[in-house]
C-alpha cells in the first residue's frame, strides 16, 4: 500500500506528513473514519479539488477505506509549531473559542467534540493541531461559503457559518500555533456527548475500521 499511495505523499509530503506550503495537510495518523470520509467527499463532489477528484474517481468505496486505514496507522513525529504572528488579543480569542467555545453564538468549544487534547477522536472526528494556519482558515472558509459539504447533519458547517470571519481567523492561528502533547493519538471517545450531531458516511459492506 505504501507503493500504491505515493500519488499521495506528492502532495501531503513523505508518508503523509504534510506539504511544505501549509495547504496540503497532514495525514498520517489521522483516524481511518475521518480520512475515509474525506476520500470519499473529494471523489462524490462534497469537497472540490479537481486534482484530488481525478485521483479517486475510479476508486471504490473499500479501497478508498484501504488507503484511510493505511495512512491512519502511520505513527510519525509532528513538527514543532511556527511562531505565530498575531496580537495577543487575537490569540486569546482563539484560544477561548477552541477551548471554552461562544455560548452567545451558540458555538461549542472546538475541544467538545474533537477531544480535550484537541488530536481527534476515533473513529471519524480529526485532531486540529499540527495543521497550519493557512490550511484550518481555508476550510473553514470554505464550509462557511459552502464550498466544502460533509454527510448530514453537518455540524462543521453550522459552526462555521455562526461565526464571524475574524473569528475563524482567531481559532486557526490559536490552533496552529499550539504544540503537539505527548500523547499524539485521537482520544478513544469523548468524556462527555458531543454537543452537536455530525454526519459521516457508512462502511462498505462487510468491511470494519480497525
Amino acid at each position: 500500500m505504501a507503493q500504491r499511495t505515493l500519488a499521495c505523499t506528492v502532495c501531503h509530503g513523505a508518508q503523509g506528513r504534510a506539504g511544505p506550503d501549509g495547504y496540503y495537510p497532514r495525514i498520517a495518523g489521522k483516524p481511518a473514519g475521518y480520512l475515509y470520509n474525506q476520500l470519499l467527499n473529494f471523489r462524490d463532489g462534497r469537497r472540490h479539488y479537481g486534482a484530488m477528484t481525478r485521483l479517486l474517481d475510479p476508486l471504490s468505496d473499500a479501497y478508498l477505506l484501504e488507503i484511510a486505514q493505511h495512512f491512519a496507522a502511520l505513527e510519525l513525529p509532528y513538527a514543532p509549531p511556527p511562531a505565530p504572528r498575531a496580537t495577543p488579543d487575537l490569540l486569546e480569542r482563539g484560544r477561548r473559542l477552541a477551548l471554552q467555545g461562544d455560548a452567545a453564538s451558540q458555538v461549542p468549544a472546538c475541544a467538545s467534540c474533537h477531544g480535550t487534547a484537541l488530536t481527534g477522536v476515533q473513529p471519524n472526528t480529526p485532531g486540529l493541531l499540527g495543521l497550519p494556519r493557512d490550511y484550518l482558515n481555508a476550510q473553514l472558509g470554505a464550509w462557511r461559503t459552502g464550498q466544502r459539504r460533509a454527510h448530514a447533519p453537518d455540524c462543521m458547517a453550522q459552526v462555521a457559518k455562526a461565526l464571524a470571519p475574524e473569528d475563524l481567523t482567531a481559532v486557526a492561528t490559536w490552533l496552529a500555533s499550539q504544540p503537539l502533547p505527548a500523547d499524539t493519538h485521537a482520544a478513544a471517545r469523548l468524556a462527555a456527548p458531543p454537543p452537536l450531531a455530525c454526519g459521516s458516511a457508512s462502511l462498505p459492506a462487510g468491511r470494519q475500521q480497525p
